[in-house]
């Protein structure tokens, strides 16, 4: 049984195809440059680019796997969250080919496929908490099973890959932030007192917007050392998901943790996390290629949802923020 897997929720066109027999059998992956003068993703620009390269992109992944088209049994994609005009491509073309193909349509949520990446190299057991954590979420779920997911906390402003751009802006470092920022703090100390924000709280709550404004006041005042102040806020926000995580596996009891998500790349992050270990806990961070947004995690989401009987009909339309808890609830 083999999908095709459509990923277009923000600035990358992706595409893969999976088999329930032999796993990934190719996938493809444009991220797009047109954002960079920018400082973040223009929506306008990002639906314009998606639609001018899907179908090549699919050209080419059908010839370098040898796959016909006929092969492919249903169509996964990302139906929610994300920008909604980057969304309505990935949509439209998977629902147009759906119905030349007369075959069956599975919604992914883009979380949901986050979640799963780690599954692309070996399973988890069950349950299991798991930090999401990209450029517009920063989320914690309790994961009991395929499609029980409760959520725990997240960000009440700023997600951590957004704060990590908006700070690389400040910095004038370049766009997207988070890889520029990972490499300079290698090369500095955390000197500057940062704050925390919320990191004493109660609840699984974040938030970032307070350390953005602290870099800024640093950043304003002209005198700074770009590596260790880099270093710095690298190391408050580590510092408040650690935290964040611990308290919710002290919460729940689950001491088996999934980090996943764009920023589970950071070198930083990873270091931290697998420290966790020598504490007991189980952790899982996906290879840094299946991190960041990809069709493979979207391939592998809406394989189980298919295997399961989760198909769609043909009149379904991308949402900008469907809580993954309540997922597929209306139409499955």
């Amino acid at each position: 049984m083999i999908t095709l897997a459509i990923e277009t929720s923000c600035d990358e066109t992706a595409l893969a195809f999976l088999s329930s027999e032999k796993g990934i059998i190719g996938d493809i992956l444009l991220s797009q440059t047109v954002h960079s003068d920018f400082g973040g993703v223009v929506p306008e620009l990002s639906a314009r680019e998606h639609t001018r390269n899907i179908l090549p992109l699919f050209d080419k992944l059908l010839k370098s796997t040898h796959v016909d088209i006929s092969q492919i049994d249903f169509i996964s994609f990302t139906l929610t969250p994300g920008l909604i005009l980057s969304l309505v491509v990935g949509v439209a073309f998977a629902k147009s080919l759906a119905y030349a193909l007369g075959k069956p349509i599975v919604p992914v949520h883009h979380l949901e496929g986050h979640i799963y990446s780690v599954f692309l190299e070996r399973p988890v057991e069950y349950p299991f908490i798991s930090l999401v954590v990209s450029g517009g979420h920063t989320d914690i779920y309790l994961v009991e099973d395929f499609g029980r997911y409760t959520f725990l906390g997240g960000t009440l402003d700023d997600a951590v890959g957004e704060s990590y751009d908006k700070v690389a802006k400040l910095m004038g470092l370049g766009y997207p932030g988070g890889p520029i920022i990972d490499k300079l703090a290698q090369k500095g100390k955390p000197t500057y007192a940062l704050p925390r924000p919320m990191i004493k709280s109660s609840d699984l709550n974040m938030s970032f917007s307070g350390l953005k404004t602290a870099v800024r006041q640093i950043v304003e005042n002209g005198k700074y050392v770009p590596e260790d102040l880099a270093c710095s806020f690298q190391q408050a926000v580590i510092d408040i998901l650690e935290m964040k995580v611990m308290k919710s596996v002290e919460m729940t009891g689950v001491k088996r943790v999934v980090v996943v998500g764009g920023v589970s790349a950071n070198s930083e992050l990873r270091k931290r996390f697998s420290k966790l270990e020598a504490l007991g806990y189980e952790v899982y961070l996906p290879h840094p290629k299946f991190s960041t947004d990809n069709a493979c995690m979207i391939a592998y989401a809406g394989m189980q949802r298919f295997k399961r009987g989760i198909t769609a009909p043909l009149d379904i339309n991308p949402e900008p923020n469907i809580p993954l808890e309540v997922f597929g609830k209306e139409w499955s």
